[in-house]
């Protein structure tokens, strides 16, 4: 007798597991219609994308220290916003005096970013007047006109937030064209990066887990490096990205999810980190409204099948605060879900452990 009533409340758990985890929906109002701020709940804010009709949008990534198991999941068990050309910023003025005319992937700068909870920054650089610069290229090259900012700028305003909170990650991928032996290296040092930097020897290359989050952050080791230059891992210990990163194909939002040529097959075990691209080859802010919106959440079911049942730890996108719905942070939600429970939303692992501790409670001698 007891053992069958416990077995109809199990069966209640775990429909109530299975509405949690398919109707997270009514957990918030992201989405809905409104006309200021003060029609949207916590954490949302009014937001018209180009002339659509407004709506509540999420302002920020929900933190990792609100998840249900917080810090103390390996690494690889994460999901982060990502901006791709995190540099590249519309309304950005030129020190060198000139007019850029490169495209911009971005709003708001690198330190706006960082406090919305992006924690994945993809940065172009090359050398230029005898500095390493942020900047687009004109095949291959930077030019006055194509250059952002030097890099140390960005790289201070990262070291500025990694210092004022001592409990976040950060990871940065260069695309890198600088080739004087030692000058990322340089600048790291300089700008006091890499004081926080993860050690090469602590990368897994054989499919196991990362080190846990926690851990990175007792070690104070939360800066995640990775270049795309293959000779700097020898030469200056700096990883190159393509050993421990899979990565899709860039410069497409259509649903379709190839590998990106310097990468191994997106099906490779060895690997444990997946860098998702999201984003057109021409940026564009009007179009963005729509690439962030519904059809984000089906591209990162195409990735997830052509990775093998997996998810992306990074999802790299332009304009990543554009959306007329839920946008990229209702997607990274669902990477978080999916890689730490299952479900479509964070929120909802939380809402499943709560309910397995009740469960537990009433039945202490379940799990015997």
């Amino acid at each position: 007798m007891a053992s069958r009533k416990a077995l109809s409340l199990l069966l209640v758990v775990v429909a109530g597991l299975c509405l949690i985890c398919g109707n997270v929906q009514a957990l918030g109002v992201a989405s809905d219609p409104c006309t200021t701020d003060n029609d949207c709940g916590q954490g949302l804010y009014c937001f018209s994308c180009d002339g659509a009709s407004p709506v509540c949008a999420i302002d920020s990534a929900t933190p990792v220290s609100s998840f249900s198991q917080n810090y103390s999941l390996p690494f690889n068990k994460y999901a982060w916003v990502t901006t791709h050309n995190a540099y590249a910023i519309v309304g950005e003025t030129s020190i060198l005096g000139v007019t850029i005319v490169s495209q911009k992937n971005q709003e708001d700068s690198i330190t706006s970013q960082l406090n919305k909870g992006v924690r994945g920054l993809m940065l172009d650089i090359y050398e230029l007047n005898g500095d390493i610069w942020l900047c687009h290229s004109v095949y291959r090259q930077c030019y006055d006109f194509t250059a952002f900012r030097p890099l140390n700028t960005t790289l201070i305003e990262i070291e500025a937030f990694l210092t004022a909170n001592p409990t976040e990650v950060i990871t940065i991928f260069f695309e890198d064209y600088v080739n004087t032996t030692n000058a990322l290296t340089t600048a790291l040092t300089a700008t006091g990066l890499s004081k926080y930097m993860f050690p090469l020897a602590k990368m897994p290359t054989d499919g196991s887990d990362w080190p846990t989050v926690s851990s990175m952050i007792t070690s104070n080791e939360r800066l995640l490096v990775f270049t795309s230059n293959r000779n700097k891992q020898a030469g200056e210990g700096i990883a190159y990205q393509w050993n421990y990163v899979l990565e899709n194909q860039y410069g497409t939002v259509a649903l379709t999810c190839d590998r990106r040529g310097e990468s191994a097959l997106l099906t490779d075990k060895t690997k444990t980190l997946f860098l998702q691209n999201y984003f057109p080859t021409n940026p564009n802010r009007t179009t963005a409204c729509l690439d962030n919106s519904d059809n984000l959440s089906k591209a990162l079911n195409v990735c997830s099948s052509a990775t093998g049942n997996r998810w992306a730890n990074f999802l790299a996108v332009d304009y990543y605060q554009r959306s007329t719905s839920k946008g990229v942070f209702k997607a990274v939600d669902t990477l978080n879900g999916q890689l730490q429970c299952g479900c479509e939303d964070i929120r909802a692992c939380e809402a499943r452990l709560h309910i397995f501790s009740i469960f537990l409670k009433l039945f202490p001698s379940f799990m015997l």
